[in-house]
């Protein structure tokens, strides 16, 4: 017990020079030839003080949070599963990473386990205080660090009271939305409000897969994170395209993860399905004139299929990611685009980061 309350205290005082962040980091040189900054836009955060408050309430809220043998905070709900470490939430050793991997700025954003799991009102605070964070670490270092906001996407009404309160704020430059809302897919009307004020707003929407569709079967080898995801992220895009979200909002601009998981590879059998079943006889166009409405991350781990990606969506809509810090992560993501040699200089250059600056409005 000594050891864990320690521990336990040790981490505590992390913490608090975690929220001061005192550590003075110097830009990198960039790696694009244009001289722009190099963004990383899929990079997750846990926010100090977010964590606090799952720790402190999610037990009061039908959830579970404790400290592991390490004295890191850990949450369990339905479905759901974190241990908090120090690699995603403390800043100074995210900045040190960046600059050895020369990476100029993160767009940080929450990962699992998100807030929907969560009572409303809950939901609403713990996404209050995630903004609230993404502000204080872009103050801190302006030219490092800019937000994608939470959303309690479980009660449309709240989030869009959300986007209405943090639209003056100018860390907040997108939203990030899971591919479902608590198993409900992201055509649902309930949801058309928070994609208008998106748009209103001029806010991108950044999609991430939470608690994937048939993890049950996926309990073993990973396959929950390696097959789990990209599923997810397809049927995520899919649901958008047939649905109507897209041309009811022509001005949104959504990023899918992991290169678009299932979604682009699978594009040829959905062109195919709309003139053959009755399901799609709604639709005025093929699927495929719809990828370029859509932006894909460099996440693949694999050359040729980011070959095909250029090739089918073009240069102008790939952007960098990485999905610092996870195992699952590029560990160097400027090295990956760099030997992408098949494609221009000026090429590159997007995808490092030119088409971030224009989704990011920098």
């Amino acid at each position: 017990m000594q050891r864990r309350q320690f521990l336990g205290s040790l981490a505590a005082a992390s913490g608090a020079l975690i929220t001061g962040c005192t550590t003075t980091a110097q830009t990198p040189g960039t790696r694009r030839s244009d001289g722009g900054p190099v963004i990383d836009i899929h990079a997750h955060w846990h926010a100090p003080d977010f964590v606090n408050l799952l720790e402190k309430e999610a037990g009061a809220n039908g959830a579970k949070a404790g400290r592991n043998d390490l004295g890191m905070v850990t949450f369990m709900a339905p479905g759901l599963g974190s241990v908090f470490q120090p690699q995603y939430i403390d800043l100074n050793i995210r900045l040190k990473a960046m600059n050895e991997i020369g990476v100029t700025m993160h767009a940080l954003s929450l990962t699992s386990p998100m807030v929907y799991w969560a009572p409303p009102a809950f939901g609403a605070r713990l996404s209050q205080v995630y903004n609230d964070s993404l502000v204080k670490a872009h103050e801190q270092h302006p030219t490092r660090f800019v937000g994608l906001a939470s959303l309690p996407m479980q009660a449309p009404e709240l989030a869009v009271q959300e986007l209405n309160r943090i639209a003056k704020f100018k860390a907040i430059r997108g939203v990030y939305l899971a591919t479902h809302v608590n198993g409900k897919n992201l055509d649902d009307k309930s949801f058309w409000p928070v994609y208008a004020k998106c748009e209103e707003l001029g806010f991108h929407v950044y999609l991430h897969p939470v608690n994937p569709v048939g993890a049950e079967r996926m309990r073993s080898y990973y396959l929950r994170n390696f097959l789990g995801n990209p599923y997810d992220t397809g049927i995520a895009a899919s649901s958008l395209l047939f649905g109507g979200v897209m041309d009811a909002f022509p001005k949104l601009e959504v990023i899918l993860p992991h290169a678009g998981g299932t979604f682009p590879a699978l594009i040829g059998r959905m062109d195919h399905g709309t003139t053959v079943r009755p399901e799609t006889k709604h639709m005025t166009r093929p699927p495929s004139e719809y990828l370029r409405r859509f932006h894909y991350d460099t996440i693949s781990h694999h050359k040729p299929l980011m070959k095909y990606l250029v090739e089918l969506v073009g240069a102008d809509r790939v952007v960098l990611g990485s999905d610092h810090p996870a195992d699952m992560s590029y560990e160097r993501p400027v090295d990956f685009v760099d030997k992408l040699t098949e494609f221009s200089t000026r090429e590159r250059d997007l995808i490092l980061g030119g088409n971030a600056q224009r989704l990011l409005k920098l």
